[in-house]
């Protein structure tokens, strides 16, 4: 199979974008891998489908893979590049709506930035206590539209992001499943910075949308932030969060940073 496609970043999150609104390709598992193998494929943290709405609650929708080839059912800096894709492909010249396993997203437009309205968060934990092979530690866990825990470190690049990442993704606290893994450090108020272990990369990303989005929100209530937060990520960029807490829920909580186009191109699967 010839496949065209788009290779996108998010704060350098990428991703491989495939415009299947025909709905004539079917993606094994290893054509997924072999996508986002960096030596082999493409090289992506996920590849992300565009697909038409089946139910009718948004324009669009997405079919989304982690780079193992499972499902995911959200990413925030995917959401960005996929709404950029979704204007470049269809022309669209107003804010657009796409539905994903965790529910619809609003995208609106300010140039190369966008900004998306994410899904409700769920199942806020805060201070857990949590046994690691090194002794117990304070996480913190909030569901934004995929499952993520949250540390807080005073130093974020001496954090172990891979070993103690990997350990916290697969313990049982978190069973079945597994969960996201964040370690943030606080710069200033409503300024954080954070590092990711992603559930389904396996590893360390540039960058992590829900991730941002999920240590955003625990900060405002750990350290008493205010809407917006700025959040540094591991690639350099700064993303925005906002939100509104409203009877001790957050509500309208927006995602702000940039999409990128990186190249188009043309693989053999």
């Amino acid at each position: 199979m010839n496949l065209d496609f788009v290779k996108m970043n998010g704060a350098g999150n990428d991703f491989v974008l495939i415009d299947n609104r025909a709905q004539k390709i079917s993606l094994t598992t290893a054509q997924v891998v072999r996508l986002c193998d960096r030596q082999r494929g493409v090289g992506a943290d996920g590849v992300m489908l565009l697909v038409p709405c089946a139910s009718g609650k948004a324009d669009w929708a997405w079919e989304f893979y982690n780079n193992d080839g499972s499902r995911a059912e959200m990413c925030g800096n995917g959401a960005r590049c996929f709404a950029r894709y979704i204007q470049r492909q269809t022309g669209a010249d107003r804010d657009i709506t796409f539905e994903t396993v965790a529910g619809v997203i609003t995208a609106h437009f300010t140039g190369e930035r966008v900004t998306v309205g994410l899904t409700a968060p769920k199942h806020l934990r805060l201070g857990q206590t949590v046994p690691l092979a090194n002794g117990p530690a304070t996480i913190h866990s909030l569901n934004t539209g995929v499952p993520h825990a949250v540390l807080f470190v005073p130093d974020a690049d001496q954090a172990m992001v891979a070993p103690l990442g990997r350990e916290i993704r697969f313990h049982p606290h978190f069973a079945p499943k597994g969960t996201n893994v964040n370690f943030v450090q606080v710069l200033g108020t409503n300024h954080i910075r954070v590092r990711t272990y992603e559930r389904g990369v396996e590893g360390e990303t540039l960058a992590c949308g829900t991730g941002v989005t999920a240590s955003a929100l625990i900060s405002s209530r750990v350290h008493g932030f205010s809407s917006p937060v700025k959040v540094q990520v591991q690639g350099g960029d700064t993303l925005e969060v906002s939100f509104t807490e409203k009877e001790s829920a957050f509500t309208d909580v927006r995602l702000n940073g940039p999409a990128d186009f990186c190249f188009d191109g043309k693989i053999e699967l």
